[in-house]
C-alpha cells in the first residue's frame, strides 16, 4: 500500500477560512464528496462521532481524523493544509494545520490499519512536514505526499 493508492489529486486541499474542528470535518465532508462522492453530512458525523472516543491530533500540527464508513470499496483519504493552525484537542496541545482524513470500509479489516500507520509515519517526518507546510498549492502538496514514499504500512 502506498498513498497514490489513497489519496486523489482532487482530494488534497488548502483552507484559508476555518475556524474550528467541526468546521474542518465540514470542509473535509466537502472534499470527500467532490473526490470519491461520499456524502458530506454522512462524512461529517462519523468523523464526529470517532472524534468523541478521542481526539485525533496526533502531535506536531498533525491530525489523522479517520473512520469507518458502509458502501466503501476501499481505503479512501483527504488531505487538507491549514493556512490558519486551529486548536484540535491534540495530545501535544498544539494547534494543527495539516489533517490527513482516512474513511475505510466498515468490513475492510487490515486496511483501515496499514494505510493509518502508514500516513502517521509519512507525517513524522520533519522534513516533509516542512514542505507541506511551506507551499499552499494543492498540486505541489499532492506531489510531496506521494513522491519517493517507500514506506511500507505494517
Amino acid at each position: 500500500m502506498d498513498l497514490t493508492s489513497i489519496l486523489k489529486p482532487e482530494a488534497v486541499k488548502v483552507l484559508s477560512a476555518v475556524s474550528s474542528k467541526k468546521r474542518l470535518f465540514q470542509d473535509i465532508g466537502e472534499l470527500a464528496f467532490a473526490a470519491y462522492g461520499l456524502t458530506p453530512a454522512r462524512t461529517v458525523e462519523a468523523l464526529l462521532e470517532r472524534e468523541s472516543l478521542g481526539p485525533t491530533g496526533v502531535g506536531h500540527g498533525v491530525a489523522l481524523p479517520h473512520t469507518r464508513m458502509p458502501a466503501l470499496d476501499g481505503v479512501l483519504g483527504v488531505f487538507v493544509a491549514l493556512e490558519k493552525p486551529i486548536d484540535f484537542g491534540s495530545v501535544d496541545r498544539q494547534p494543527v494545520d495539516l489533517a490527513f482524513a482516512l474513511f475505510a470500509p466498515e468490513d475492510g479489516g487490515v486496511d483501515h490499519l496499514k494505510a493509518l500507520a502508514l500516513v502517521s509515519r509519512t507525517l513524522r517526518e520533519p522534513d516533509l512536514c516542512a514542505k507541506l507546510r511551506s507551499n499552499l498549492d494543492a498540486s505541489k502538496l499532492y506531489t510531496i505526499l506521494t513522491e519517493s514514499r517507500t514506506v511500507k504500512a505494517a
